[in-house]
């Protein structure tokens, strides 16, 4: 008996354990069942038949073997016992020996004259060496992929063109800013705040002041317990940065907390940039001022036609 029949018969002997085994469990938790016994046969009939099928095929397996088998001879006796012995070696040539030799088709040393050419370069003789098979399967790749390539973005309007590319680029880059800015928000301190402008992030901070200061402040900035927030005096400063200071410590002595505690400092950024939008409205009940009148002052920068007067009288000095 050689190892396919041994190992057929494990198999069918494993199948029929499995199916005696389902059937005890079968006979244990269904004897009350009325169709036992035709669930019974059927499962006795459906693994004889796996056992047959599987039988099958390891005949036909075996009897397949012994066929190559029987050809292999014939090829031998007919070439020779030099094919037999290197189909021998073959055989016994480790896998990755034969798939290099195989990938690469390299020719051996010493059969180097079957491919070398007339061709003579002062002692350098020249092979008719084919090219490896996976540089021209690589090859035959890249067509592909071309062909492809070429169908999908040239010829059908699947493929996005270069200024759709463009465009979903410049969607990326944005999304990064802003997560990038996102990260930096509670960067922000009294030292460098700067006044909001961006509509979402006033909106953001008008609803901050709704549900944290309008209490206080009113719903408009007007003033109720805390001062009116809506005209030009201001106790602490009305420059964005000494609003986010009184935002972030508050004022203990007159009842304001300290919101650093419960806002961040994105938050608090905010709505120190909405406070300063309700300058000048002027809403209804205003509260009066209180505090010293604070002026934005104005950025200076040096006209330009200074310099370019002084350069002219230069000039006109040095013609005279």
């Amino acid at each position: 008996m050689n190892n396919q029949s041994i190992k057929a018969g494990a198999l069918m002997a494993g199948l029929l354990l499995l199916a005696g085994s389902t059937q005890a469990q079968d006979a244990a938790g269904g004897a009350n069942d009325p169709y036992f016994y035709d669930n019974f046969l059927f499962w006795s009939l459906a693994a004889l038949g796996g056992v047959v099928i599987i039988a099958a095929i390891a005949a036909l397996f075996h009897l397949l073997n012994v066929m190559v088998k029987v050809n292999q001879i014939r090829i031998f006796q007919e070439m020779g016992i030099e094919a037999y012995q290197e189909e021998v070696s073959k055989q016994r040539e480790p896998f990755w020996d034969r798939m290099y030799k195989k990938w690469t088709d390299a020719v051996p040393v010493e059969k180097e004259q079957d491919v070398m050419l007339d061709h003579n370069y002062d002692g350098i003789k020249e092979l008719d060496n084919s090219l490896p098979p996976w540089w021209v399967a690589m090859f035959y790749i890249t067509i592909g992929f071309a062909v492809v390539y070429m169908t999908y973005y040239h010829f059908t309007d699947k493929g996005p063109g270069s200024a759709e590319e463009y465009e979903m680029e410049m969607e990326r880059a944005e999304k990064a800013i802003q997560a990038f800015l996102a990260t930096q928000a509670n960067l922000v301190d009294e030292t460098n705040v700067t006044a909001l402008t961006d509509a979402d992030a006033l909106a953001s901070g008008q609803s901050i002041f709704n549900a944290n200061c309008a209490a206080c402040h009113g719903m408009l900035g007007e003033g109720g317990v805390g001062p009116n927030l809506t005209d030009a005096y201001w106790i602490h400063g009305g420059d964005v940065k000494d609003v986010f200071k009184t935002v972030k410590y508050g004022v203990p002595e007159k009842g304001m907390i300290a919101w650093k505690s419960q806002l961040s400092a994105a938050d608090m950024h905010k709505v120190s940039s909405y406070i300063l939008t309700l300058v000048g409205t002027n809403p209804p009940n205003a509260k009066e001022p209180q505090g010293d009148l604070y002026e934005p002052q104005a950025e200076t920068t040096q006209p330009e036609s200074t310099e370019a007067e002084g350069a002219d009288e230069n000039a006109l000095g040095m013609n005279e």
